[in-house]
């Protein structure tokens, strides 16, 4: 679906902001693959750092997802030139485990595959979207979440019954080391904010972050999750989407659509996109 200026709106016309309280299981999930993983613990850009620049890095994740989903192609095109500059200095060294360029499509594959999921999930959840040609619909236009980087249009899984085949292959391949569970384990605590926020809604994130991922990363993040951990869960995410579903448009595609408004409001100042 597309709205003004060529803009890809998705199903019901929004990208929820809901989504992310799963924003920490999703990194988990893209950084399960070992070059991903690896890429992020080795990562040499400071600015990029999302314990040293937590708010940078989050704008500019956050960004990412909004002007993939919902920007003009000329908006894509302009940010996947900034965040190239950044990815030109991700690389393997020869002392890395295992070898990564973070402009390897395939990787990139990976990561654009994780984001669908959490966009699948998302509107299932907290949408209420089962429609199988509704899925269908937001299926083909996640494409962008790897076109708008390295991946090319072939390289997508023709539907999803491919991308699940897909999908089940890759779950082979995950693996999370000790270096990298360790800065996930992080991630979802909130580690990355200050005092006291980080004590007051670390637990919660990471009880969340818990709930939110399949059981394969559970193990490979050595989580223990019972039934009554899931009873508890499912009813606070039932709690969530009630209310995002009695919120005005706007404010469900919250942050999303500041996110938005800020990369355009750049592009016209000529200041930095990521």
């Amino acid at each position: 679906m597309r709205g003004r200026a060529g803009e890809r709106t998705g199903v019901g016309g929004s990208v929820l902001g809901a989504g992310l309280l799963a924003g920490a299981a999703n990194v988990i999930m893209q950084l399960s693959h070992p070059g991903v993983g690896r890429g992020v613990v080795e990562s040499r850009v400071d600015s990029g750092n999302l314990f040293k620049r937590p708010v940078k890095r989050t704008r500019t994740t956050v960004t990412y997802l909004a002007v993939a989903l919902l920007g003009t192609d000329e908006e894509r095109a302009a940010f996947r030139r900034a965040v190239n500059k950044q990815h030109a200095q991700v690389r393997s060294t020869e002392r890395s485990p295992v070898r990564y360029n973070a402009f390897d499509p395939e990787l990139q594959l990976w990561v654009a595959a994780c984001l669908y999921k959490g966009v699948e999930d998302t509107n299932r959840i907290f949408g209420g979207v089962t429609d199988p040609d509704q899925l269908d619909e937001l299926y083909r236009s996640s494409a962008v979440l790897g076109t708008t980087l390295q991946v090319r249009p072939d390289m997508w899984p023709a539907d999803r019954a491919e991308f699940e085949r897909y999908w089940d292959k890759q779950l082979a391949e995950v693996r999370i080391d000790d270096a990298v569970r360790e800065l996930l384990h992080d991630v979802a605590s909130l580690k990355f904010l200050p005092n006291p926020l980080s004590a007051v809604l670390g637990p919660v994130n990471a009880f969340l972050t818990t709930g939110f991922l399949p059981p394969k990363f559970r193990e490979e993040m050595q989580l223990r999750w019972s039934d009554a951990d899931q009873a508890r869960f499912d009813r606070i995410i039932r709690v969530v989407a009630a209310v995002v579903n009695h919120i005005p448009l706007p404010m469900r595609g919250f942050p999303f659509n500041l996110a938005l408004w800020d990369l355009r409001k750049r592009m016209r100042r000529g200041m930095p996109l990521a």
